[in-house]
C-alpha cells in the first residue's frame, strides 16, 4: 500500500517541482528553448507538480486556506510555463 502524503507536504513538493522546472538548463546547442526534449522535461515537471496537488480540494476535511494554496500553486504552474517556454 502506498504511503499517504499530507496536503502540506504535497504543496511543498509541488513547489520544489516548479523550481526544478525553472532551474532546468536551456540547451546551449541546437534549438535552445525550442528543443523538444527540453520542452518535454519542463512540461513533465509541471505536470508532476499539478498531479501532486490536484486532489487536495476534493479531500474531506481540508481547510479553505489549503484550497486557496492549491489555487496559488496552479497559478504558479501556469506562470512558470509562460516564463520558461514562451
Amino acid at each position: 500500500m502506498a504511503k499517504l502524503i499530507l496536503a502540506a507536504e504535497r504543496i511543498l513538493r509541488a513547489r520544489r517541482l516548479i523550481q526544478q522546472a525553472r532551474d532546468l538548463p536551456v540547451p546551449a546547442t541546437g534549438l535552445g528553448k525550442s528543443d523538444f526534449s527540453y520542452i518535454a522535461n519542463v512540461k513533465d515537471l509541471l505536470r508532476q507538480a499539478k498531479d501532486m496537488v490536484k486532489f487536495i480540494p476534493q479531500t474531506a476535511g481540508v481547510s479553505v486556506e489549503m484550497k486557496e494554496e492549491v489555487k496559488r500553486i496552479y497559478e504558479e504552474i501556469e506562470q512558470a510555463k509562460r516564463e520558461i517556454l514562451y
